[in-house]
């Protein structure tokens, strides 16, 4: 019997030849583990009405750990065009898998380390090391939303705030609403995931990013909450910064940064920043991480255009799958699946598309298995 049992969730488009990249060298660096094939995706929407099946939701609550491709997603109208005849009129909405499966199964902490690696002829600067520290499952993010906006709601609105009066007299489909909710638990933990691993790692400082001086309820109480448990952490600076000012200052000054945590949509926002400081989202990884699942992958979508060529650069995933391995307590294999990449980087004889070179994506995942 395998130690680990790793759920498998190509996805669609250049999901699947990402991963199929990832298990090339997971299979040479010999990881213990049955990898479990999940139905995920666009097309499992097209026909059943569901990107992310009961059957998959079930698999993953008897598993250590999950890989993750990439998923296709459209706006409501494109998905409901899509469906099959059959499934048309039924009152089917179309929600993003990831977000739903963050929510269902708590993956609070949506974790991207951002390394430029040497040799790597796309990175901004050489030497940067970034951690973001994105919460996964509320905010803007939480899927409360309303549109046409029920007159009742719209009636409670304008009655409790002032500012709601400008949109009061719209008509039901003039108007929509998006619920920005941030909770002092998920504040909270977000943040203090972010200064226990600052500790464990000897990093020197945290920045809390934000926009309190004008979302000043849910971005306020998010911050007021971050300065707190930040007291608990008395050797490790932090700063702040508000989310417009530190797309800028991360650019002109990105060695002043080292840990930076946020709400789900600025996490998201500054994370693909940072992606892009060390190469692109051909370079993003991520983490989905809870406190008993964890589903890693690539930070870049499934990219249709691109799908069945294997042009895709594979390393975000395979970087993703050192983070599993770091996740399942594999330290050496996940050290000595970074170093290999690494020195495939470094050496520049393999180089997909973004790179400037012509190598596939199961050849560059070849070279680093070779390095193993």
């Amino acid at each position: 019997m395998a130690k680990y049992r790793i759920a498998w969730l190509p996805g669609d488009g250049i999901g699947v030849e990402v991963l199929e990249a990832a298990k090339i060298v997971l299979d040479r660096i010999s990881l213990d583990a049955e990898y479990l094939h999940g139905d995920i995706g666009w097309d499992f929407w097209c026909r059943e009405g569901d990107a992310f099946p009961a059957r998959t939701i079930e698999l993953l609550r008897n598993v250590d750990a999950a890989m993750f491709g990439a998923i296709t997603s459209k706006p409501a109208k494109a998905a409901e065009a899509e469906l099959a005849p059959e499934l048309k009129g039924k009152g089917l909405s179309y929600r993003s898998p990831i977000v739903r499966m963050r929510q269902l199964f708590d993956l609070y902490i949506c974790l991207r380390p951002c390394k430029a690696y040497p040799g790597n002829p796309l990175n901004y600067k050489e030497g940067l090391d970034l951690v973001v520290f994105r919460e996964n499952t509320e905010d803007l993010y939480a899927g409360v939303e309303f549109s046409p906006v029920p007159e009742a709601l719209a009636t409670a609105l304008a009655s409790l705030s002032k500012p709601f009066g400008a949109f009061k007299d719209l008509a039901p489909g003039e108007c929509a609403i998006s619920c920005k909710i941030n909770t002092r638990k998920g504040s909270e933990r977000i943040v203090r995931a972010a200064f226990d691993f600052a500790r464990k790692f000897g990093r020197k400082k945290v920045t809390l990013v934000h926009k309190a001086n004008v979302v000043r309820a849910s971005d306020g109480l998010f911050l007021e909450t971050a300065r707190q448990v930040a007291k608990d952490y008395p050797e490790i600076a932090t700063d702040e910064a508000n989310i417009d000012a530190m797309t800028m200052w991360l650019l002109k000054n990105p060695f002043n940064y080292d840990v930076l945590v946020a709400p789900n949509l600025y996490g998201d926002i500054v994370s693909d920043l940072c992606a892009q400081m060390v190469g692109g989202l051909g370079f993003g990884c991520s983490g989905n991480i809870g406190d008993k699942l964890a589903v890693f992958e690539p930070t870049h979508g499934s990219a249709p255009k691109h799908a069945g060529l294997y042009k895709a650069n594979p390393i975000a995933t395979i970087l993703a799958a050192k983070m599993m391995l770091d996740w399942l307590g594999e330290t050496a294999k996940a050290t000595a699946l970074e170093q290999a990449t690494a020195a495939v980087i470094a050496e520049g004889n393999v180089r997909t598309y973004d790179m400037g070179g012509s190598s596939t994506t199961l050849e560059m995942a070849q070279a680093i298995a070779a390095k193993l």
